[in-house]
C-alpha cells in the first residue's frame, strides 16, 4: 500500500460520465488510493472511455463494482471498525459540514463522491461523521466531480 499506514477508500456513487471515472482512476493512481468503489450506475472499466482518461490506471487501482453503497459502507465498517466517513459536497446545509481547508482526517477513511449534477443522496450523507466542501470563489458554485475529488483527495492525504 503506498499510504504506509493509511487507508483511504473512495466510494464513487451515480457518476455517470466515463470520462470522469477515468479521471478518477488517474488520480487515484497518482495518490496511491488504496480501492475505489464503483457504486449505482457509476460505469465500470473495461470500457474504451475510461481507458482514454484512465491511461491504464484503472489495471492498477484496486477496485471493486457494487450496486448499494449503504451495503458497502455497512461491510467496510465490519472490516475496519473504526472507519470514518466523509462526503464530498457543496450547498447543502448540515451541522456534519465543514471546510475542506479546515478538516483534520482520521484513518482509515472512505470519501464519498456524487453524481454530477445531483450530488451524494440524503440516505449516504446520513452515514457521514463530516461532510466537506471546497470552498469556492467565482461565480460558479461547483466543480467538475474528477476535479473536487483530485482536489479533496489530495488535501486528505496531505
Amino acid at each position: 500500500m503506498a499510504l504506509g499506514e493509511k487507508q483511504f477508500f473512495v466510494i464513487v456513487h451515480n457518476v455517470r460520465s466515463r470520462y470522469n471515472v477515468g479521471s478518477i482512476f488517474r488520480t487515484a493512481d497518482s495518490l496511491g488510493v488504496s480501492k475505489l468503489y464503483l457504486t449505482g450506475y457509476t460505469p465500470a472499466p473495461p470500457h474504451e472511455k475510461i481507458t482514454k482518461v484512465a491511461l491504464g490506471a484503472e489495471n492498477f487501482v484496486p477496485w471493486e463494482k457494487h450496486t448499494s453503497p449503504l451495503r458497502l459502507i455497512s461491510r467496510l465498517k465490519k472490516e475496519h471498525p473504526k472507519l470514518f466517513v466523509v462526503g464530498l459536497e457543496n450547498n447543502i446545509r448540515s451541522k456534519k459540514l465543514i471546510s475542506l481547508k479546515n478538516f483534520k482526517p482520521k484513518f482509515p477513511l472512505v470519501l464519498i463522491i456524487g453524481e454530477e449534477t445531483k450530488g451524494i443522496p440524503k440516505k449516504l450523507l446520513n452515514l457521514c461523521n463530516k461532510v466537506v466542501e471546497i470552498p469556492m470563489q467565482g461565480q460558479k458554485e461547483s466543480l467538475n466531480v474528477s476535479v473536487a475529488f483530485g482536489i479533496a483527495a489530495y488535501k486528505i492525504l496531505n
